[in-house]
């Protein structure tokens, strides 16, 4: 509700209706949500609700893929519905694989199309890190950055920093062997596909261990169950047989023009075919960290009466105060914290979010303010709030607090509801 709600930082209905005054007569196909019948605080709840139940339902349902059906459905409608908080590359790869899950057996048609999807997925991880010409991946020295500078540390990043360059170049090539590499086994035979599936799981630990990604590394190794299973002959049936051909027809004519469009400019035509299913995420593009962030700004949000005494709103997870140590929150995702490392990337201006964000604390909206650890303001919102900008550091061995943090300026001017 903090999020999208009738009260959130994003309303959905008001999300619906820019759309419609924008697109009158499609805005259903550049959005397919069910949700468009009915965005209200309460219909949201019912969908986000039912399906927890369904998901419950199809561990144990006779017919899971009926049920399944029903959870892509509603997770296709909160995921388009979600704006910024729910764009991520892991909520549209939660929908790719929810649609192969219809189809799933082991026939070889559609045993291999999941072997493509996880193929896509880490490969073009590799490739996109190469194509961005970026200094830290080609240099190896990337992940002398990444575990200070990532989204949302756990403690174990801070232990991994310290440690000396030898090990972060060897790191970062063994992420590029992991990426680039190892995929290439994915269609070998048994041996070394397995092999490689090991290799692939043991690198989405390690991400477990050191970063707070959210379900995308459970989602990622129960995709690697794929590399494992042995194919059976496909049951002797002319509509099995067909609609595997239409799946496979259909998932490699649009991944084959993504693929390469990481590569060259695909045709017209080849564009307008991609533009025309992207909006249901059936098939996607994936390529993560294709550059490293190199230094970690955070936004400080401060609340004051007079002007002149400022207290900080803190986040739940994502750093603040410098004493305070990082956390294990994966798999769920505090998606305003997300955000707001985001925002931390650009200017307020870039974020039209994060004006309706301060409003709402300067309106003191309880849905947003059940986003927050804390709210030193309980008993009414403040007058003014401003945002500051740090530029923050891991501490070192024998340093106090798990953080350093100097100024640089402010990232929002202090305002007011007048």
């Amino acid at each position: 509700m903090g999020l999208i709600g009738s009260h959130g930082i994003l309303p959905l209905a008001n999300y619906f209706q820019s759309l419609k005054a924008e697109i009158p007569t499609g805005a259903w196909w550049r959005v397919p949500s069910l949700l468009w019948l009915d965005s209200s605080d309460g219909v949201i709840r019912i969908v986000w609700l039912l399906g927890v139940i369904l998901a419950g339902i199809s561990i144990f349902a006779i017919r899971p893929k009926v049920v399944l059906a029903g959870c892509l459905l509603l997770w296709l409608s909160i995921c388009n519905a979600g704006q910024d908080f729910l764009s991520f590359q892991w909520d549209i790869l939660l929908v790719e694989t929810g649609f192969l899950a219809l189809f799933a057996d082991r026939s070889p048609i559609r045993v291999w199309l999941f072997r493509w999807l996880i193929f896509r997925l880490m490969f073009f991880s590799g490739c996109v890190k190469l194509l961005s010409h970026d200094r830290t991946w080609s240099g190896l020295t990337a992940m002398s950055y990444h575990y200070e500078t990532q989204p949302l540390p756990t403690p174990v990043a801070w232990y991994l920093h310290q440690l000396p360059m030898s090990f972060q170049k060897v790191s970062t090539a063994f992420v590029f062997v992991i990426e680039l590499g190892v995929p290439l086994l994915f269609f070998a035979p048994r041996r070394l596909r397995q092999l490689a599936a090991w290799a692939t799981i043991a690198l989405q630990l390690l991400i477990i261990a050191t970063g707070n990604y959210t379900f995308f590394n459970i989602l990622a190794i129960a995709l690697t169950g794929w590399l494992f299973i042995e194919i059976t002959p496909a049951p002797d049936s002319r509509l099995h047989r067909t609609t595997s051909i239409l799946l496979a027809t259909f998932i490699l004519t649009v991944s084959g023009l993504l693929c390469l469009g990481s590569f060259v400019q695909i045709p017209e035509i080849g564009g307008e075919i991609v533009a025309a299913v992207e909006p249901f995420h059936l098939v996607s593009s994936y390529g993560l960290f294709a550059q490293m962030t190199t230094i970690r700004n955070e936004i400080v949000i401060e609340g004051s009466n007079d002007g002149d005494n400022w207290l900080a709103y803190e986040f739940p997870y994502k750093p603040g105060d410098p004493l305070r140590a990082p956390t294990f929150v994966a798999p769920y995702q505090p998606r305003l914290d997300w955000q707001m490392w985001f925002a931390a990337l650009g200017a307020a201006r870039q974020n039209p979010w994060f004006e309706s964000f301060i409003l709402r604390l300067l309106q003191g909206e309880p849905s947003v303010l059940r986003l927050m650890k804390s709210n030193p303001f309980p008993s009414a919102p403040p007058k003014y709030i401003r945002a500051r900008l740090y530029l923050y550091h891991f501490t070192h061995f024998g340093e106090k607090g798990w953080w350093t943090r100097e100024e640089r300026g402010l990232y929002f001017p202090a305002v007011s509801l007048k």
